[in-house]
């Protein structure tokens, strides 16, 4: 059972889709997305709070200005499309479960999670300079 009217959440996973990222809504779907999946893709847990509004959402979008991005981003809502976000959380390698959160995974292997508490004690510009730093060392094509 969702925790909020969908109505409201609306406009709180278009700022993420808007830019590209893929919703994910059912088990099937993260599984598709994340299992064995050559290349790095960037998990978002997204959620209705104030630091996801006000912290995590703009700091990806400003992350996602960077010259070096993951191969394909996704997300998913917590504490609305549970099953979804539990699937996406069982890829981050035991780490407790944190909303908001940002997971960075390379060949399906959790290779960096940015957790909620220094998402709180950020601000965006922050948040996404760490993303890019992160992205920079690790969604930069390897030389073959």
């Amino acid at each position: 059972m969702p925790m909020y009217p969908e109505i409201m959440l609306i406009p709180m996973r278009e700022e993420l889709t808007r830019l590209g990222i893929e919703e994910l809504r059912s088990v099937e779907e993260v599984d598709r997305a994340l299992a064995h999946q050559a290349g790095t893709t960037m998990v978002v847990v997204n959620s209705i709070c104030g630091c996801a509004a006000g912290k995590m959402r703009p700091g990806v979008r400003l992350a996602l200005r960077n010259a070096v991005t993951p191969d394909r981003s996704v997300t998913v809502f917590a504490g609305q499309d549970r099953e979804a976000t539990e699937r996406a959380r069982s890829y981050f390698d035991g780490n407790p479960p944190t909303s908001p959160a940002v997971a960075i995974l390379r060949d399906g292997k959790l290779v960096y999670l940015m957790q909620r508490f220094v998402i709180e004690s950020s601000t965006p510009q922050a948040i996404a300079d760490e993303l890019s730093r992160a992205f920079n060392e690790l969604c930069a094509k390897q030389a073959v």
